[in-house]
């Protein structure tokens, strides 16, 4: 894995793009989009890890997103077009009282303006033709939105929410809880599961290549930590990496590590089809 902090400007895919020409690599996905508006953490699944990225894109992000009251527009953030201006400031308290009913687990309405499909176009691309677009509401929890600080038309709040949660959507549900109309300024992300800004490469470094890229990569054995781990035997790792089930007992856990006796990771298992079995769903590493 790589994690780098994405500028302004570019899209996720941009980054992706400049990591497989650098490095020489055209297995690398990232884990989660951000933007081009969007600065910060954007872990990028290189080679193997790309067989990873569905546990990756599943954790939990945190935010630092600044919120512009009195402005509303059709992507919900700055850069689209203005569709109401009210010229209103909240108050401190009428903000607070907001982030509360908008903090916990709620169905929340995707933007048009995003990625999602529907009868198989991007929403964006019926959105930007002015056809109508009818999204689902997904499942999403924030866990923390936390004011840090309220200068007149803006606002600076600290998010911790699920994976697939829109911050853009959030600013505009905000702007309604105040009767002000909001949207998106600028937002930055600051950690992805368990990846986040201190070990994150910037774009020059990206470019550059070298040693800054080589001493910035997390390894496979370094990730999914939150996962149990089975240490296999000889005979255990050989089994794996056939995709054969193997003998263990772990209770209460949906996913497993294998590793090997070199701390190695060798391949993700779930529980097996009798008690106390485990069968490798993605295996890494081959005889």
């Amino acid at each position: 894995m790589l994690v780098v902090d994405k500028p302004a400007g570019l899209t996720s895919h941009d980054v992706v793009a400049v990591a497989r020409r650098v490095l020489g690599e055209r297995r690398i996905g990232h884990t989660g989009t951000l933007d081009p508006l969007a600065t910060g953490v954007l872990p990028l699944a290189c080679g193997r890890a790309t067989r990873l990225v569905r546990f990756l894109t599943a954790s939990d992000k945190d935010y630092d997103a600044t919120i512009r009251f009195g402005l509303t527009t059709d992507s919900y953030d700055v850069t689209g077009n203005e569709t109401s201006r009210s010229g209103l400031q909240p108050t401190r308290d009428a903000v607070t009282t907001a982030l509360a009913s908008l903090t916990g687990s709620y169905r929340q309405m995707p933007p048009a303006f995003s990625a999602k499909k529907v009868g198989g176009r991007r929403a964006y691309e019926m959105a930007r033709e002015d056809q109508a677009v009818e999204l689902t509401p997904v499942p999403v929890t924030v866990s923390r939105a936390d004011l840090v600080e309220l200068n007149g038309t803006s606002a600076r709040v600290n998010l911790t929410c699920s994976a697939g949660f829109y911050v853009r959507t959030f600013a505009h549900s905000l702007g309604e809880a105040v009767a002000t109309g909001a949207c998106l300024e600028s937002l930055r992300r600051t950690r992805s599961g368990e990846f986040t800004l201190a070990q994150a490469v910037d774009m020059a470094g990206l470019t550059d290549g070298g040693c800054r890229v080589e001493t910035a990569m997390v390894p496979l054995d370094r990730l999914l930590s939150t996962f149990p781990a089975v240490t296999l035997t000889a005979e255990a790792r050989k089994r794996v990496s056939h995709g054969q089930e193997i003998e263990a007992a772990v209770s209460g856990a949906d996913w497993i590590r294998l590793m090997d006796g070199h701390g190695h990771l060798v391949a993700v298992a779930k529980p097996g089809s009798r008690p106390d079995s485990l069968h490798p769903a993605v295996v890494l590493l081959y005889n």
